[in-house]
């Protein structure tokens, strides 16, 4: 897998609550995209991202990271299968979108693995 991008997911209980922390103190000030449940957020420059996580809307759990992966996301499920980690979420193409799946890491931490129709190959 070739990652070509990686943001943290950070849960919190209400989205709007945690804005003035992460976009005004923080300086993340751009609002990339907000559904409701999930929001990113950005520096003007775009060198430094979040997402405020406050409960998946279709997967079991929250991540902690999402891994871009351009188009290799089937490729990807397709390896952690074989290694054996726990698929948390299964091979899911997103009414928002996205084609993703969740992993397990060893050490416990759900990964979104993810591809979005404008990631770079």
């Amino acid at each position: 897998m070739r990652p070509t991008g990686v943001t943290a997911n950070v849960n919190v209980p209400d989205i709007e609550q945690a804005r003035t922390f992460y976009s005004d103190f923080l300086g993340l000030s751009v609002e990339e995209m907000n559904l409701g449940w999930v929001a990113r957020f950005t520096t003007p420059d775009g060198r430094a991202v979040v997402q405020l996580v406050s409960g998946d809307a279709t997967a079991p759990v929250d991540s902690v990271l999402s891994v871009h992966v351009g188009d290799q996301v089937e490729a990807a499920y397709e390896e952690a299968q074989r290694r054996g980690f726990e698929i948390v979420h299964p091979l899911t193409t997103e009414p928002w979108g996205v084609r993703r799946f969740f992993v397990r890491a060893p050490d416990g931490s759900v990964i979104n693995i993810v591809s979005h129709s404008d990631d770079p190959e």
